[in-house]
C-alpha cells in the first residue's frame, strides 16, 4: 500500500486496484456508517464524489475504510488561469444546489456533533451557542450581542434544502484540464441545508490567507450573489462559520484559522 494522502481524519492508502484504504483517527466503524448512507445518497453529478464500500475495524478499534480511488489535480495545483478556477468553483457550488437531500444527511453530525433540530436555521443557530467560547468573547468587541444578533438571524432563515458539502475548497476539488473531475473529503460540514450557505463558505475558502484573498472573497461573492444568493445571509452565515470553528483546529486560539475567523466577525 501507498500513503496517497493524511488530514485531520485519517490516512488514505492506493491499494491499486482502483480503491483506497482509509484508516480513520479516532472515529469507530459505527461513527463512518452515517456518512456511508449520506454519500450513498447522493445522485450522480457532473463530477465524482467519493463511494465507500466496506467499513471494517483495525486492531485498534478504530474504523477502515474501502472506497473509490477519485483521481484528478487539485484545484490550486492545476495551474488554470484565474478565470477558470473561479468557474470550476462556483459550478461545483451550484451543482449541489439543485441537489434535494435524503433523510441520511438530516441524520449525518456536524463538526462532530449532533446536528439537526427540525430547521437547518434552528440548528445552526443552537450549534453556534454550543460553540461560541471565552477566546471569541476576549477578541471580539460586544460578542455576546454579536452572539445573539447571529443567532437570531439563523432562526429566522427559511427556503428550500440542498446537500451541503461544507468544506468545498480548492484541495477537495480535483480537476482533469479545465473539467471539475471530483468533490472529496464529505462529512466534516456536510447536511442538509441552504445552498447560500455553500455558497459563503466556498467564497471565502477559494484562498483564505494570500494577500489576493480578499479581492478573490469579494470577487466570489459578487458572482453567488448574482446567481441568486442572498448577500446578507451569505454574511451571516459566514459568521456562523467563524463563531462554530473558531478554535476547531487548535483549542488555545493560537493559529491561523482562528485568526481568520476572528476577521470575518470583526472586519
Amino acid at each position: 500500500m501507498e500513503l496517497i494522502g493524511q488530514g485531520m481524519e485519517g490516512a488514505v492508502y492506493d491499494l491499486g486496484d482502483g480503491t483506497v484504504q482509509k484508516v480513520w483517527f479516532g472515529r469507530r466503524p459505527e461513527d463512518v456508517l452515517p456518512l456511508k448512507a449520506f454519500l450513498d445518497e447522493l445522485p450522480e453529478l457532473p463530477f465524482r464524489t467519493p463511494r465507500i464500500r466496506e467499513v471494517g475495524a483495525g486492531e485498534d478499534g478504530f474504523a477502515v475504510s474501502v472506497e473509490d480511488k477519485l483521481t484528478g489535480v487539485p484545484l490550486h495545483e492545476a495551474g488554470l488561469p484565474e478565470s477558470v478556477a473561479l468557474d470550476a468553483f462556483v459550478s461545483v457550488v451550484e451543482a449541489l444546489r439543485s441537489v434535494r437531500p435524503g433523510p441520511a444527511a438530516e441524520a449525518l453530525p456536524v463538526v462532530g456533533e449532533s446536528f439537526w433540530v427540525g430547521s437547518f436555521g434552528a440548528s445552526l443557530a443552537a450549534l453556534v451557542r454550543r460553540r461560541a467560547n471565552s477566546y471569541l468573547e476576549r477578541d471580539i468587541p460586544d460578542f455576546p450581542e454579536l452572539l445573539e444578533g447571529v443567532a437570531d438571524g439563523l432562526r429566522r432563515v427559511e427556503g428550500e434544502l440542498s446537500v451541503v458539502h461544507g468544506d468545498v475548497c480548492p484541495p477537495n476539488v480535483l480537476m482533469d484540464g479545465e473539467r471539475v473531475a471530483a468533490v472529496l473529503d464529505w462529512g466534516f460540514l456536510s447536511t442538509a441545508g441552504d445552498s447560500t450557505f455553500e455558497a459563503s463558505l466556498a467564497a471565502g475558502f477559494f484562498d483564505m490567507y494570500s494577500p489576493d484573498a480578499r479581492r478573490l472573497d469579494d470577487l466570489l461573492t459578487e458572482r453567488f450573489v448574482e446567481l441568486g444568493h442572498d448577500r446578507k445571509r451569505m454574511r451571516l452565515y459566514r459568521r456562523a462559520y467563524a463563531i462554530v470553528t473558531a478554535t476547531i483546529y487548535d483549542e488555545n486560539a493560537g493559529d491561523g484559522h482562528y485568526r481568520w475567523c476572528v476577521d470575518q466577525l470583526t472586519r
